[in-house]
């Protein structure tokens, strides 16, 4: 008998379950931004244990796990695969009411078929079982992108990437879901950390051929690394920022600060974000010229713990919502770029939940009527890819633009079991819809709605990135 995660489960009314199953579920999955590992796609990775393809690399569970008192080596330290699975299994049953609970068991009965609550009694058997199952050839990345019926995934990047495996992938043409690279040029930005800015540039000039010895080589560099991932099938760039950098600099102090920067020196916070800015403006109309799309990450603050940034580095766990001012700049920005008709399309993400209806209303701001939902506002990202972060994010878009034209949700995630991600945000967004038509909130007209739910869930996505759907 199931227990737990019933066919119905966040289903709360008949329409919404009328939606969902009829509807939702059969959809294919459009994941437009993911940061899956390219080259274990083309390898077709098989996963030897539980713990290497559900626990390694997952800051959210490693977060639960401090917080329940389990001790560093179980989470990125030297214990062993199962000492860590352990772990986290007697921190499962503390996770009641985190998404993490939820999503914990969608992942163990979607793709093990296991009904159980994880605990440290069913641990020994999810272990087993699991593992039993990733050693058969349908549990390989490409046989559980094929189950999770995964039409599209969009990678993340770094400009200076030979698109290698991106390359075999599609030469290959054995893999029914379609993988397309996107460009994340963050450090293209840090000329106020040499440590990170300096040999960066290094690759930059090795993989472009150039000298980059002035901002203009610099900038043809980049210029070219675009139209090298553009002929390697991306349609999309990404930019992870604590806020939008709204005042550039003119172009000769955008020289200056470069030349500065190439040559290992001081460059002033003040500096970076003037250098910020003119760079984003150049991002954005090289985005506009080739008809891609852009998207903003705006909020996280990165790396609190400087302990333990030091100690294991980034991406390990210690980031938070931030509290930037984000709308001055932001318009600033999307309006310079307006103003000489080189807006590209554009997808804005908040972390702060505070941000929620400004970025709604900023994305009405910069439509034109050439494209429906040119500008979108972004679905729950990272700390708000919960149950009330999506709701919060589909009412505010609901009040202020129009939900009908919404690309829909994505993983975010490195795992390849992220997939329930996608169930987990169409129940919720059937159960809104579905409730409110049992209340008669929105017309109970089963095709209207039915609508909906698909252009959301897949269909808007297609249309709006353009990118070949097998």
């Amino acid at each position: 008998m199931q227990i737990y995660i019933g066919e119905d489960f966040l289903l709360h009314s008949p329409t919404a379950r009328e939606l969902y199953h009829g509807t939702a579920s059969a959809l294919p999955i459009y994941d437009y931004h993911t940061h899956l590992p390219p080259d274990q796609i083309a390898g077709d990775r098989r996963f030897e244990n539980l713990f290497e393809i559900w626990l390694a690399g997952d800051h959210y569970k490693w977060r639960a796990m401090r917080t329940n008192g389990i001790a560093e080596r179980f989470c990125t330290g030297d214990a062993t695969p199962r000492e860590k699975f352990d772990a986290w299994a007697r921190t499962v049953p503390a996770t009641l009411r985190n998404p993490l609970h939820h999503w914990t068991h969608l992942e163990l009965l979607r793709y093990f078929g296991m009904d159980l609550l994880l605990n440290e009694s069913t641990a020994d058997e999810v272990w087993e079982r699991a593992n039993e199952m990733l050693a058969t050839p349908e549990f390989s990345v490409r046989g559980l992108l094929k189950r999770s019926n995964v039409a599209v995934v969009c990678t993340t990047d770094d400009p200076t990437d030979t698109l290698e495996f991106h390359r075999r992938i599609r030469d290959d043409g054995t893999l029914a879901t379609k993988v397309y690279p996107t460009m994340r040029p963050d450090k293209a930005l840090a000329v106020n950390q040499p440590e990170v800015f300096g040999p960066w540039l290094e690759k930059l000039c090795a993989i472009s051929g150039s000298s980059c010895a002035a901002l203009a080589d610099f900038l043809d560099a980049v210029d070219s690394r675009h139209a090298f991932f553009h002929e390697n099938g991306g349609r999309l760039s990404d930019h992870g920022l604590s806020h939008c950098f709204g005042d550039p600099c003119t172009p000769d102090e955008a020289s200056a600060i470069y030349a500065k920067a190439r040559d290992g020196k001081t460059v002033t916070d003040p500096e970076q974000q003037a250098f910020a800015a003119f760079l984003m403006i150049f991002f954005g109309r090289l985005d506009a010229r080739r008809g891609w799309v852009k998207q903003l990450h705006l909020g996280a603050q990165r790396n609190n713990n400087s302990r333990l940034m030091k100690a294991l580095g980034p991406d390990t766990g210690f980031d938070s919502i931030g509290d930037w001012p984000q709308a001055e700049s932001l318009a600033r920005y999307l309006d310079a770029l307006d103003q000489t008709n080189e807006l590209p399309k554009m997808i804005l993400y908040n972390l702060n939940p505070a941000d929620n209806y400004l970025m709604a209303t900023m994305a009405g701001n910069f439509q034109d009527g050439s494209v429906a939902g040119k500008i979108q506002y972004g679905g729950g990202w990272w700390f708000l890819d919960q149950k009330e972060g999506m709701q919060w994010q589909i009412n505010a878009l609901s009040n202020l633009g129009l939900l009908s034209r919404f690309v829909g949700m994505l993983t975010d995630s490195r795992s390849f079991l992220s997939y329930p991600r996608h169930e987990y945000f169409r129940r919720i967004l059937c159960n809104l819809i579905g409730t409110e038509a049992d209340r008669g909130e929105l017309p109970k007209d089963i095709e209207l709605l039915a609508g909906l739910v698909r252009d959301v869930c897949f269909d808007n996505a297609k249309r709006y990135f353009g990118l070949d759907v097998n």
